[in-house]
């Protein structure tokens, strides 16, 4: 009986220590990732600011093809929203709707995981000599639970690559657009 107490007492002791070190962690995440992409700002913010465009550089639409999606409010810029259902685990079911889109420079979505949370998602765009560097954000809020806060001391590993993936993409498809006319002005 002895025994029984104490293993109990050392798995309580461990349970309150694991509970106490998970309110110690960080309550927000941060995944940035960027790639110099040799094409216009205005093109690859186009890219990004129209949702039905996402299938072809989004690596989460590469993992699961067969996703289904549904689109509401506007095809791009504030408001432009869409669902997705997948039975793929790493892509899972939510929502996205861009709710800032600063032309050629900003667009920022909020994604909700459904269960899983919500998180803010930005892209940005910045002018450079040999094209256009795309960074890539995504900030969440954890909360008050302790398992979310083990969990975002690995979301960077978790998310990083799919965003290094997603911004090869959207380099890839870069490549396959129209060049702009030589007199129309570069962003």
């Amino acid at each position: 009986m002895k025994t029984l107490k104490r293993v109990v007492l050392i798995i309580t002791a461990i349970l309150l220590l694991l509970i106490i070190i998970a309110y110690l962690l960080p309550r927000h995440t941060h995944v940035e990732r960027s790639l110099l992409i040799n094409t216009p700002a205005n093109q690859l913010f186009e890219q990004v600011n129209t949702l039905k465009n996402w299938p072809n550089w989004s690596p989460w639409h590469k993992i699961d093809p067969k996703m289904r999606i549904e689109y509401f409010g506007y095809q791009q810029g504030v408001g432009a929203k869409y669902t997705w259902e997948s039975e793929n685990q790493q892509v899972g079911n939510g929502s996205l709707t861009i709710i800032k889109s600063i032309p050629f420079d900003t667009i920022v979505t909020e994604m909700d995981f459904m269960k899983n949370g919500k998180a803010n998602s930005n892209f940005i765009f910045i002018k450079k000599p040999s094209g256009t560097l795309v960074t890539w954000i995504m900030e969440s809020d954890l909360g008050w639970n302790p398992i979310s806060r083990y969990f975002g001391l690995m979301m960077d590993r978790m998310v990083g690559p799919d965003f290094e993936k997603g911004l090869a993409n959207l380099r890839d498809v870069a490549i396959t657009l129209p060049a702009e006319p030589k007199s129309a002005k570069p962003n």
